[in-house]
């Protein structure tokens, strides 16, 4: 990603639908505070499975600002996503109506698509899974949608009344970041003027729930719910499903600044490489997400050392967390160990492929007040994990630039460099 005839990319705005915090200012609170969303699963049974803690997001459609027919039409990851889109826009400034529709674009991510809305059709028409032949004159009318992922951004585009490009994109636990970047490229090439760009999963499922039981990648720590989101630290077991959606506002650079509207940041760099090695599994040097890394950082025109923080993928799993260590040295050198790395999903869970916008919401912000969110429940560090993780408690550090990284079931490794504006 370089610059081109639009030229570089800058958040003017965000919205956010989290676990614990309903709106960009709720989610940073929380996250300064270092207070955790995490709790017994509530939205379904969860009786009988290794893992019954999730993040959930307190939301309602209505009182978020949806009509009963909105509500009644969309899957749940919808919901969160147009929810959020409007808080973007309206934190942004711009007035959409009077923009050119043809040239407002999307760009959404998301890893399991309207799971929990296939999952309740398929309930409803099986009766409870009980006929293997099912009639399909029980299903809602929108049955198609959920079946759709690319609903989920068409609903987005319809709620916005853009007209430009409208882009879905599954890379698993990375399309939160993957969305936002390509977002970024429809800037710099020209193609768009204004991006909504972010991600949104609702996950919180049985079938979903089954299958991470299946193959222990959740914590089981079901006592504690508060503390079972442990990334870097030596007991962790696992990562604590979440939800969410954030949606960033994008522009160019330089119309951002003639309309004289507040910039968070620049997506000064962003890159993607595959490790094509293995569904789950991760090569332990982590080469690919350092090479993502690295080229993010010679696409920003920046040397490792000017990164100041470090918002890690951190899911809380032993393979993910050494993966993720050996690539930051791998890639930032004897930087490594100076530089402040944390873990938002210690607090909010892992929202699958919503993590990746949550995340970059969370580096705009911390840009913003000049505060690196801590790594919560980090009290017995892992030896191999030796870095600077800031447990417990946020920090206060100036900084300029910040990296924000994921990694993704299919050997996705994405990383994106956002500067301060004026840097």
């Amino acid at each position: 990603m370089t610059a081109g005839p639009g030229g570089k990319a800058v958040i003017t705005g965000i919205g956010v639908v989290a676990p614990g915090a309903l709106g960009r200012e709720a989610f940073w609170e929380l996250l300064a505070a270092g207070r955790t969303a995490t709790r017994a699963i509530t939205c379904f049974d969860a009786t009988g499975f290794r893992s019954r803690i999730a993040a959930e997001a307190d939301f309602d459609p209505i009182a978020a600002g949806l009509t009963h027919r909105q509500a009644r039409r969309m899957d749940r990851a919808a919901q969160f996503a147009v929810v959020s889109a409007r808080e973007a826009v309206a934190d942004s400034g711009l007035d959409l109506p009077a923009t050119d529709p043809g040239r407002v674009a999307v760009a959404l991510g998301s890893a399991v698509g309207c799971t929990t809305g296939l999952e309740r059709e398929y309930q409803v028409l099986s009766d409870g899974g009980r006929d293997w032949l099912v009639d399909h004159s029980y299903g809602v009318p929108h049955l198609y949608g959920y079946m759709v992922p690319s609903s989920l951004a068409a609903e987005v585009a319809r709620d916005a009344g853009a007209e430009g490009p409208v882009t879905l994109v599954s890379t698993g636990c990375t399309s939160g970041l993957d969305a936002v970047g390509h977002g970024a490229q429809l800037i710099e090439e020209g193609s768009a003027d204004i991006v909504l760009a972010g991600a949104t999963d609702a996950p919180l499922s049985p079938i979903t729930s089954a299958c991470f039981d299946a193959i222990r990648a959740t914590s089981a720590h079901n006592d504690d719910p508060g503390h079972a989101s442990r990334p870097f630290d030596a007991e962790r077991d696992g990562f604590v499903l979440g939800e969410g959606a954030a949606v960033l506002v994008l522009e160019r650079a330089g119309a951002a600044r003639a309309r004289g509207a507040r910039i968070y940041a620049e997506l000064a760099g962003f890159a993607g490489r595959s490790n094509a090695f293995h569904m789950t599994g991760l090569k332990a040097d982590g080469r690919e997400m350092a090479e993502a890394i690295t080229q993010a950082l010679r696409r920003a025109r920046l040397d490792a050392t000017a990164v100041d923080y470090v918002n890690a993928h951190g899911s809380g799993t032993r393979q993910n967390d050494r993966h993720e260590t050996a690539a930051f040295k791998r890639s930032l050198g004897a930087h490594a160990y100076a530089v402040p790395v944390s873990s938002i999903k210690s607090m909010i869970g892992h929202s699958l492929g919503a993590i990746g916008s949550l995340e970059l919401a969370a580096c705009a912000l911390a840009l913003r007040e000049q505060v690196v969110p801590p790594t919560a429940n980090l009290r017995h560090r892992d030896a191999e994990c030796d870095l600077d993780y800031v447990p417990l408690t946020a920090r206060e550090h100036r900084m300029d630039t910040v990296l924000s990284v994921g990694s993704g079931f299919g050997g996705f490794q994405s990383a994106a460099v956002l500067t301060r504006a004026g840097t």
